[in-house]
């Protein structure tokens, strides 16, 4: 009889452990990692679950320190050989993000995968249960070895750097607008039909984030202030989300000149769901004119993802030509 795979799954709550607190009729984290394997059924038959209960934390309480802790969890854990893999459950309202920093936070051959529920435990649509089954399938699958992280739902295996929650309550809220799922999970069968086209891991693990680095997304008729205010509050480094291919007011590029000379590093992106910061604009606050001034392209990476990538790639001590490196790839 083949002995089956080990996954190390690490429970730190979100809707997936949740139910509904009487009192309010509002749902609030209940579950632990026992009580879920225990609503999991044919988990057993896929591989052995090793749980460890983080903590029971909603997703958009979780900070830098929090995912850097984990990250921490998974490395351990991926580094014995006996294991195969490893599952994040959490909260889906910052997963986007999360599984991003796991990407630049393990390095391991070994994949890692991020998983969660848009039901909580008392409503007759759980699908925390399908979902953390498809996960470990993935998890365990000799395909998934060299992927990095990645997050999956509702049948989609979707890259961490890809990956976007798209709508607040659909099933099928998590998209890669960029390039689309790297595969699918169906009737406990994992297809990947592409490799991943880039590892991410940064090249020393921090200790902590840089903090803070505000993201700012620029709107209609928004000029410098917003920019000049964060940089006066002590910004580390600064992530604007631009129009476009990566087009602002002239006063909102002025400002981040001003950031810039005095060495804080900014990141262009775009607003847009998809695509890239280009020079294709040159008239004045152009993606053309950013980049000639020494703003970062965040590359294909979305605004959200760029912070996180800016925030860890300063704490682990780049400087601004390593982190030029880092968004490139």
């Amino acid at each position: 009889m083949t002995e089956l795979p080990t996954i190390v799954a690490v429970f730190t709550g979100g809707t997936i452990s949740m139910l509904v607190d009487p009192a309010t009729g509002a749902a609030k984290p209940a579950l632990d990692g026992a009580a879920i394997l225990a609503r999991t059924p044919g988990l057993d038959a896929i591989a052995g679950v090793e749980a460890i209960d983080w903590g029971l934390v909603p997703a958009s309480h979780l900070t830098f320190p929090q995912m850097i802790e984990i990250a921490g969890l998974l490395r351990t854990a991926l580094a014995r050989p006996e294991i195969t893999g490893a599952v994040v459950i959490q909260g889906t309202d910052v997963m986007e993000e999360t599984s991003f920093a796991f990407d630049l936070l393990v390095e391991s051959a070994k994949p890692v995968v991020v998983v969660g529920a848009m039901r909580n435990a008392a409503d007759p649509g759980y699908e925390g249960p399908a979902n953390l089954r498809d996960a470990v399938q993935v998890a365990a699958s000799p395909d998934a070895a060299g992927q990095g992280t990645m997050v999956v739902m509702g049948g989609a295996i979707l890259a961490a750097d890809d990956v976007t929650k798209t709508d607040t309550d659909a099933y099928d809220t998590f998209r890669a607008p960029a390039l689309g799922p790297i595969g699918m999970v169906r009737n406990g069968r994992v297809t990947l039909g592409r490799r991943r086209a880039r590892a991410w891991a940064l090249p020393v693990v921090p200790v902590a984030a840089a903090e803070p680095v505000p993201l700012l997304t620029v709107t209609v008729a928004m000029d410098g202030s917003l920019v000049r205010a964060a940089t006066a509050l002590g910004a580390r480094g600064l992530v604007i989300a631009a129009t476009g291919s990566g087009n602002t007011h002239p006063d909102v590029l002025a400002a981040a000149t001003e950031a810039m000379a005095a060495g804080i590093p900014v990141v262009l992106a775009t607003r847009c769901a998809a695509g890239q910061v280009s020079p294709s604009y040159g008239f004045p606050g152009g993606g053309a004119t950013w980049l000639a001034a020494g703003a970062i392209p965040a590359g294909p990476l979305s605004a959200v993802k760029a912070r996180v990538c800016l925030a860890l790639g300063l704490g682990a001590g780049l400087d601004i030509d390593g982190l030029r490196r880092l968004f490139k790839g």
